[in-house]
């Protein structure tokens, strides 16, 4: 009778003290952060102007690949909107940056690479277990009509019907050239075959991304033919086609990358009096959410 009682007392205990943690929790759909200690959070940004005064390369992070996103944006996007164990889908992999950071915040991934050799390279980044739990990555074309059905069987594999994030960080038109590959969209003709590719990434990633989840793209403009060509603007109306309603689009300081490349130089501030324009020191972070 006295170990029946003790078994008893021991149960209403338990569910006293899930009841207390239930009341000290409060957290969204789409991410782990708990609205009840949100004081807890400083770390986490919630205004719309982003300054990071150097690249972080700690943790498996590295700068050799250039036109790489940092790692820091990928930290704040992923506590900001997903949860432990969800699946990011990043559709324009690079250099693994998604991939890493996933790892990193015990997040999964599936990337999209252009470039065999790229995909290769990255792929020594993780280990034989985390490419078969982790991180998947696919040497393939993000804007073919056959990308999405690869991608559905590495989300099967993962026991997900579809994608908890997706990230896009494209190149910015033909700035760079990452490839001589005709479906590389820093291989456009024009800047509209360029939006049009995109578009295509993007229909693609918003079909496999989970309903009330969300997106962020990663872009900047350019200058051509003495103009200001908004990329940002642009992709960002793509995107609103599609269907994604825009959350947020902040403003990204680059200035230490621009150092690196020489444009705080007197010849750029020449170049900027003597052809009326400004020198870029910003990127944009878009946020968007699937809502149908």
């Amino acid at each position: 009778m006295a170990k029946t009682n003790l078994k008893e007392k021991k149960s209403v205990s338990n569910a006293a003290l899930k009841v207390v943690d239930d009341r000290e929790l409060k957290t969204t759909s789409y991410s782990d952060i708990n609205l009840k200690k949100w004081r807890d959070y400083e770390h986490v940004k919630t205004d719309t102007l982003w300054e990071f005064p150097s690249r972080l390369k700690e943790g498996g992070h590295s700068n050799e690949y250039h036109g790489n996103y940092i790692p820091q944006i990928a930290q704040q996007i992923y506590e900001r909107f997903t949860k432990k164990n969800d699946v990011v889908l990043d559709l324009f992999f690079g250099s693994g940056t998604s991939g890493i950071e996933a790892v990193n915040m015990k997040r999964r991934c599936i990337g999209v690479e252009l470039k065999q050799d790229l995909v290769d390279s990255v792929s020594n980044k993780f280990t034989q277990k985390q490419l078969v739990t982790d991180v998947n990555i696919i040497c393939g074309d993000s804007a073919s009509n056959g990308i999405k059905d690869k991608i559905q069987a590495r989300l099967d594999v993962m026991g997900e019907k579809h994608a908890q994030l997706l990230m896009l960080h494209p190149p910015y038109d033909d700035i760079i050239k990452f490839s001589d590959k005709k479906e590389d969209l820093s291989n456009c003709a024009t800047t509209e075959e360029f939006y049009d590719l995109f578009e295509k990434v993007a229909k693609n990633g918003y079909d496999l991304l989970e309903k009330g989840r969300f997106a962020c793209l990663i872009i900047g403009d350019k200058y051509a033919n003495s103009q200001h060509i908004p990329l940002g603007f642009e992709c960002m109306a793509r995107m609103n086609k599609l269907g994604f309603i825009t959350k947020a689009i902040i403003i990204k300081d680059m200035q230490g990358n621009e150092r690196a490349k020489g444009k705080t130089a007197n010849l750029w501030r020449y170049r900027a009096l003597a052809g009326g324009f400004y020198i870029f020191k910003h990127e944009y972070v878009m946020v968007f959410q699937k809502v149908k």
